[in-house]
């Protein structure tokens, strides 16, 4: 180092020092000038006092214990960027006995205003009644939580003992403030002490006002909001006059009748609801099932089934001519479908139903307007909850793509470091993964045969994400499954009957079971899928569940159905659409009639909740009809059509539901794919047999069918992150508009693997729609609210998660410490649905107080009808 360097550095140094001990002494300074100017004040204050006959003694007394404490008990916490109300109130006092009442400049009006200690208290300590103002405590309401710190938590006590003990309040505040004078609160009579007020008045006096920035509540009506935070008024929607309807309206309004009507005759409902079989009058957590693969022995019933035209009938026994299930034939179904499709494209309906649900648009909008405020209070005073913490099920979302991409990667490149030369001990040939082209490969010889290694490995050369190239093509979108291209990875570690049984499959499966468990209040409903290729499909799926231990309280299963028969046709498997339906129900009703032949099925389906069709809905097919060939005349090489598929199904389910219900079995909902592209026919069909669908969004081009639906409660599992990449732009996607007209609407993830990002897509698909369709905190937790309703988890589980009457209308069945959604928005929904069915039913309507019941509705007779067009006329 050069002598410049150190010279450079020794004068840097010693500067420093230099201004180091400056500031000191500048500082010191500082300090005796202030200890000097405080010394003063105080001997100011002694004369004073001394002046108006105290005693210097009791003075500085006083004086000492004021400067310590506040009247309380407690520390008086002071800051340097407030004024000190303690000093500023003390100086009022002694101007206002020369001056008269004098304005403050160190506080701006408008602020909260302050309350005061009672008058002559002070603490428990006696003083004197001039000095009554001397004292002011800025009041706010203290949070109950139990990290509060120390000080704050004595604060807290100490200001609640005073307001109950004293049982008087000071009435006097700051005249900056203007609340002094005769003006009184409410709660407050002329002498200053406080009256009984009734929990239910002071939040209505505080909500009534809908301005979060006003002035702030009383401490002790914070407290109420907490506990009682659903008792708010709030500005209730009613349009007057009253519509009277037109004789064309009319009949419009008896034709959606017809539909509504058609589709309780086809829909199946439980003969006994589920919450009056279990009545919860605990709906603390439910006790995990502990074996839930536990197969206890069941008495073989005597019913005899036999597969008719496509419909399996059950009758009571072997020798038995009566069907005990009878189920609409498909003649009958079909001819209901035109009559669907005929009212759905009458030009005076679309008008009709356009105008109402813009209408009901536009309330929902209003709502907002008038309430969103309140809402939002009511949220706020809701402990614990918020949208992170509500129950969300992802009600539509494949199982061989639960996992996000970058799960899958880190799971094969685990394998493919831990487990190159898998052992499988049923076969032969030792440490085999597949059998591909004559040959048994190991898993680290599937990689060389693809010259790949585990470092090469990404997640682009994975390549399973959706992009650009699959807009439109569902057939690029099916190839997306293919990890790295290569259909040999997916059946490895994306299918379940393979050469090792799906162990892979089954071990990443339980990884996504355990992310879910971790996130406590996010579950799912996994599809599984069979093919109908042949009958043993059954057993094997079940056998994969119960061997591998595939159960988490945060999952249900759900069977889907590709819609594959020309494949199928094409490839030899079957030689008639018959084949298809014997090989997927045959199977169901053994082990239905006869759970030991198939005991670890008859297990399975315990936790199967629904059955699902799937497949490319833009592919061009013909309209049924009333004529249409029988299942086993079908032995073309072409696909039949949706709807052909949709009536099968749902008449075999139908029956096997009847058959299960009558034998204290769990029963199988009906919830396909439909409307994601394709002809408006297929929503037609789910609209007369599904229970809930998933996508819908055809449903923005026909508003009869979207309007029926409303008024029908269908669930809508929709999935827009899906849609856009295989058929809607996100932009356009209808959910919102849904949403704001009241449909039950859900969001899910669809296919996580192919479409999110994160570790958590079900967040990521609530948090991208909140952010490009500004969703409120309510909005995210009413549609939260829907999706468990719509889900097919357990009475118990859902009386758990969102209320133990949660199958009520309206608010009746909300409960907000549960489903963080106030009371004014389930109400108003309930209330503009109410009307609509009052509407359209011309003021006939019976709505049961349960939602799921089987509504009792007063149709108007032809002859009725007729009259009153006669008379409008």
């Amino acid at each position: 180092m050069d002598t410049y360097t150190v010279h450079l550095a020794m004068a840097a140094l010693v500067g420093a020092s230099m201004v180091a001990v400056s500031a000191y002494y500048v500082h010191r300074k500082t300090l005796s000038q202030l200890l000097e100017f405080a010394k003063k004040v105080e001997r100011e204050r002694e004369r004073e006092d001394i002046s108006e006959g105290e005693s210097p003694q009791h003075s500085k007394k006083r004086r000492g214990h004021h400067s310590r404490r506040n009247g309380n008990g407690y520390y008086r916490r002071c800051s340097t960027s407030l004024p000190d109300v303690t000093v500023i109130s003390g100086r009022i006092d002694r101007e206002e006995k020369r001056n008269g009442p004098i304005h403050v400049d160190g506080i701006p009006p408008g602020l909260p205003r302050l309350h005061t200690l009672p008058e002559g208290k002070s603490g428990g300590h006696a003083t004197s009644a001039k000095r009554s103002g001397s004292l002011i405590q800025p009041t706010s309401p203290k949070s109950p939580v139990a990290s509060a710190s120390a000080f704050e938590s004595i604060e807290g006590l100490d200001e609640e003992d005073n307001m109950t003990d004293n049982s008087k309040i000071d009435t006097t505040y700051l005249h900056t403030n203007r609340n002094a004078g005769p003006n009184l609160p409410d709660h407050i009579n002329v002498n200053g002490e406080a009256m009984q007020i009734a929990a239910s008045t002071m939040i209505r006096s505080h909500s009534v006002s809908g301005d979060l920035h006003g002035v702030q509540p009383d401490p002790i009506a914070a407290d109420i909001l907490r506990k009682e935070p659903e008792q708010e008024t709030f500005a209730r929607l009613k349009i007057s006059p009253t519509e009277v309807p037109s004789p064309d309206e009319i009949e419009v309004y008896v034709l959606l009748q017809e539909c509504l009507e058609m589709r309780k005759m086809y829909v199946f409902r439980e003969a006994v609801a589920p919450w009056e079989k279990e009545v919860i009058s605990d709906p603390s957590t439910p006790k995990p099932n502990p074996e839930p693969f536990l197969y206890a022995p069941e008495r073989k019933s005597d019913h005899y089934f036999e597969m008719q035209d496509g419909v399996i009938h059950v009758y009571a026994n072997k020798d038995s001519k009566i069907e005990l299930f009878p189920v609409a034939d498909a003649t009958t179904f079909f001819t209901d479908l035109h009559h669907i499709l005929r009212v759905i494209a009458a030009g005076n309906i679309r008008t009709l139903c356009h105008h109402r649900l813009n209408l009901l648009e536009q309330k929902f909008n209003l709502h907002l307007m008038l309430n969103s405020d309140r809402e939002f209070l009511a949220q706020k005073s809701a402990p614990h909850r918020d949208f992170y913490n509500v129950r969300k099920v992802d009600t539509h979302v494949h199982h061989s793509a639960c996992m996000n991409h970058k799960h899958l990667l880190r799971f094969i490149k685990s394998k493919l470091r831990k487990e190159p030369d898998e052992e499988f001990p049923h076969c032969f040939v030792q440490k085999v993964v597949i059998f591909r082209d004559g040959t048994y490969l190991t898993l680290k010889e599937v990689f060389e045969s693809l010259d790949l290694t585990g470092y090469d490995l990404n997640v682009d050369l994975l390549d399973v994400h959706a992009d650009k190239s699959t807009f439109h093509r569902f057939d690029k979108f099916n190839l997306k499954y293919n990890p790295c291209g290569q259909s040999r990875l997916r059946e490895i570690f994306l299918k379940q009957d393979n050469l090792i049984q799906g162990r892979f499959l089954g071990e990443l499966t339980k990884q996504v079971f355990s992310d879910l468990a971790a996130s406590k209040y996010q579950m799912a409903e996994y599809r599984l899928s069979i093919y109908g290729r042949k009958q043993s499909e059954w057993d094997q799926l079940a056998s994969w569940i119960v061997n591998n231990e595939l159960y988490s309280e945060n999952v249900v299963w759900l069977i889907q159905i590709p819609r594959l028969y020309n494949i199928y046709k094409e490839m030899g498997i079957v030689t008639s659409f018959q084949n298809i339906l014997d090989n997927i129900f045959i199977p169901l009703f053994e082990v239905t009639v006869d759970p030991d032949s198939h005991p670890q099925l008859h297990v399975f389906l315990k936790q199967v909740v629904g059955l699902d069709l799937v497949d490319d809905e833009s592919k061009p097919e013909r309209r049924p009809t009333k004529h249409m060939p029988t299942p086993d005349q079908w032995t073309n090489v072409f696909n039949p059509a949706f709807s052909y598929y949709v009536y099968y199904c749902y008449a075999n389910l139908y029956t096997l539901n009847k058959l299960r219900e009558s034998k204290g079995m769990t029963t199988i909902k009906f919830r396909p794919h439909s409307g994601e592209a394709g002809d408006i026919d297929h929503l037609a069909a789910t609209f007369l047999t599904a229970h809930n669908i998933a996508h819908g969004i055809n449903l923005r081009k026909s508003p009869v069918l979207q309007y029926l639906y409303y008024l029908a409660q269908i669930g809508l599992a929709m999935s827009p992150l899906s849609n856009n990449s295989l058929f809607l732009d996100y932009h356009r996607n209808p959910f919102p508009m849904f949403f704001l007209r009241g449909l039950n609407v859900s969001l899910s993830t669809d296919d996580p693997l192919q479409i999110h990002l994160t570790k958590e897509p079900l967040v990521e698909e609530y948090s991208i729609a909140a952010s490009v369709w500004k969703l409120s905190s309510c909005d995210l937790c009413e549609i939260a609210r829907y999706s468990v309703y719509q889900s097919g988890f357990s009475h118990a589980l859902k009386s758990h998660w969102i209320g133990k009457e949660y199958y009520k209308r309206g608010p009746d069945g909300n409960d907000i410490h549960r489903t963080n959604v106030p009371h004014i928005r389930l109400e108003f929904r309930d209330t503009i649905w109410k009307e609509e069915m009052q509407q359209v039913y011309l003021g006939k309507a019976i709505i049961t107080e349960e939602v799921d019941k089987r509504q009792r509705t007063f149709l108007l007779p032809a002859s009725c009808i007729k009259g009153m067009l006669t008379h409008k006329s």
